[in-house]
């Protein structure tokens, strides 16, 4: 059985893709959100301006930016 694989990938600040922190796979949209909404304030702190959710290696959603307020 194949599952839909939902991952985050991340970007720096000029729109580079970042190697590290890396976003786990997910089975489902609603984990991977949650995990994002989880761990979003560390992952500013380490270099993440922006997060693109992937579905199976496609955007599936709009780029949400990780700014601290």
């Amino acid at each position: 059985m194949i599952r839909p694989r939902w991952e985050w990938a991340l970007d720096d600040d000029t729109g580079a893709p970042l190697t590290a922190p890396l976003s786990p796979a997910f089975t489902t949209q609603y984990d991977a959100e949650e995990w994002l909404g989880e761990h979003w304030r560390t992952l500013a702190e380490t270099g993440a301006a922006r997060a693109r959710l992937l579905h199976d290696g496609a955007q599936a959603t709009p780029t949400v930016e990780l700014r601290k307020p």
